[in-house]
């Protein structure tokens, strides 16, 4: 999980991701800069299976998913938001599919600010699916309903530089670690509505379901460019 001034919905998120955690599974937590009580409300949370790496300034939630994730130790990978909810079911569902896959995206619902939900399926209001050209046209990997193998991260690590060029353009770790699996690895999408996804103004993307990009095409063209110098490297430096 990666953390930046979300003290309104922090608790509820990390409660539901504890509640069916093993004793032998951790929840890492890296903040950035937190000016709020976000740093303060996970030191209040007692529980041994979390480590909190720090607050640290990144300005950029790609830098501060890298540092969680050059971290993680597990055999299995889950990406979490900070406002997000998880169902009591994610964990159990989410391992039962990668024990055949290396990647496994479920739907989610959509709600508001004070849990109401808005939108009942993020994979019809985005017509998400697995494929490389359709992700690389419009990204349908949602980082909040990701899980993956080790093996995953092994090949996403480190992010290239130009992934923190399309950062700038609503590009992020999310549509880069989809894309890594979807060329190397065997990818599943999943009809299973395994977290509540919060919108809100405070969001980093368009709060709205569905909403249109703000970015101009010529925006939406570099943004693809940066995206695919990042994944030649990748080839490159695997081939």
């Amino acid at each position: 999980m990666a953390t930046y001034n979300g003290a309104m919905y922090v608790k509820e998120q990390i409660d539901s991701i504890l509640s069916q955690l093993a004793v032998d599974d951790e929840l890492l937590i890296s903040d950035d800069a937190s000016t709020d009580d976000t740093v303060q409300i996970i030191a209040d949370i007692q529980d041994s299976r979390i480590r909190f790496l720090g607050s640290q300034h990144f300005g950029s939630p790609v830098l501060n998913f890298e540092r969680v994730l050059r971290e993680a130790r597990g055999q299995y990978i889950f990406l979490a938001d900070q406002d997000d909810v998880w169902a009591p079911n994610k964990v159990v569902r989410m391992l039962e599919e990668l024990q055949s896959a290396d990647l496994v995206v479920s739907d989610c619902t959509f709600i508001d600010g004070a849990g109401k939900v808005i939108g009942e399926s993020y994979f019809k209001a985005y017509k998400s699916g697995e494929g490389v050209l359709k992700n690389f046209v419009k990204n349908t990997y949602l980082g909040n309903c990701i899980a993956f193998r080790q093996s995953v991260l092994f090949k996403s690590l480190p992010f290239p530089p130009s992934l923190y060029k399309a950062s700038k353009f609503a590009l992020y770790h999310d549509v880069w670690i989809g894309m890594v699996a979807n060329i190397w690895f065997r990818v599943r999408f999943i009809p299973d509505k395994l977290s509540a996804y919060r919108r809100h103004s405070a969001n980093a993307s368009p709060t709205e379901m569905n909403a249109k990009s703000p970015n101009s095409f010529i925006k939406k063209i570099k943004s693809r460019y940066l995206l695919a110098t990042g994944l030649v490297g990748r080839l490159l430096r695997f081939s």
